[in-house]
């Protein structure tokens, strides 16, 4: 994906040594693909058109490949109250429900997250039987990571930076919210914009970032951000707070685990960073290893593996 443009692009990997080969671009329909994910069947790509208010559909054809746009659903609804930030819809995130049966859109323009069907024959988009849920107004829901094995779902929320837990019905593809936490320490005063979730592989703990500043205008800084670690109660899914690690650097607006959730590596976009810690198998906290990587603005880390 290219933010700000129109278009994403597909490479080849080469299976020895993991270098890309450019296949080629297609165009999304939209403005700033911000998210993108290729549904389990592997013959779709779905794309979240963040400043347009779409989300697309593209054909993966057999040598990688991409196929012109298949379906292009636009997100109907109110703004949020945000004068400059919710300006109509702005979905930021697309992925799959663990069963694949839905794509689950965070809309942090709307302040709404919608479900979706993808019909994998045709590549046309549906709403699900319930169609979307409004958030708490003002929140802005950015990215939502799912429970490997209960039946929850949580979101980080932008615009407050706050971290929602949901139930999650995987038969109606429905959400209800359980639980609203600060995804930011109780001494922060300042203002933050939330941006990354995740669930730790063994379902124990839940991970969100925090960006200093109000938003992508401001400088952030000079503090370095955060991440937040919180416990997740094996019985109701509700989370409580453990502690904050830094980030090493500034505008962290991706991390992630590794496959074996022993490591986390944070993504700091504007101090160009990686910072890479040990995960307490635990308390669930964050340490530093001392391992950084220098790169130019960071904002995604995925991991490739060998034997796939």
């Amino acid at each position: 994906m290219h933010g700000d443009l129109t278009y994403v692009s597909a490479y080849r990997i080469d299976p020895a040594s993991g270098l890309l080969t450019a296949l080629g671009q297609q165009e999304t329909g939209g403005r700033n693909p911000a998210h993108l994910a290729v549904d389990p069947s592997n013959r779709f790509l779905v794309v979240a058109n963040h400043s347009s208010g779409t989300v697309a559909t593209l054909r993966l054809l057999d040598d990688g490949r991409l196929g012109p746009l298949a379906d292009l659903l636009s997100l109907p609804g109110e703004p949020g109250p945000h004068r400059t930030e919710q300006p109509g819809a702005k979905p930021h995130h697309v992925p799959f429900s663990p069963d694949g049966r839905f794509v689950v859109v965070p809309d942090n323009g709307l302040d709404r997250i919608f479900t979706l069907s993808l019909d994998t024959e045709s590549g046309k988009l549906s709403y699900g039987p319930v169609p979307s849920i409004a958030t708490r107004e003002f929140a802005g829901p950015r990215h939502l990571a799912f429970h490997p094995h209960l039946p929850y779902t949580y979101t980080i929320d932008e615009l407050r930076s706050t971290v929602t837990c949901y139930h999650w019905d995987a038969g109606r593809g429905a959400l209800r919210a359980l639980q609203v936490l600060a995804g930011t320490e109780p001494t922060a005063t300042g203002d933050s914009r939330g941006a990354e979730i995740a669930v730790s592989p063994d379902g124990r703990f839940v991970y969100a970032s925090n960006r200093g500043g109000a938003g992508d205008t401001s400088p952030g800084g000079p503090e370095p951000d955060t991440i937040g670690v919180f416990k997740v109660s094996a019985k109701t899914g509700l989370l409580r707070p453990v502690g904050w690690t830094s980030t090493g650097g500034i505008r962290p607006r991706f991390f992630c685990l590794s496959p074996d959730g022993r490591k986390l590596y944070a993504a700091n976009e504007r101090s160009h960073t990686i910072v890479t810690y040990d995960v307490d198998a635990v308390s669930g906290g964050l340490r530093p290893t001392g391992h950084v990587v220098h790169t130019g603005s960071p904002a995604c880390v995925l991991f490739l593996r060998r034997d796939s």
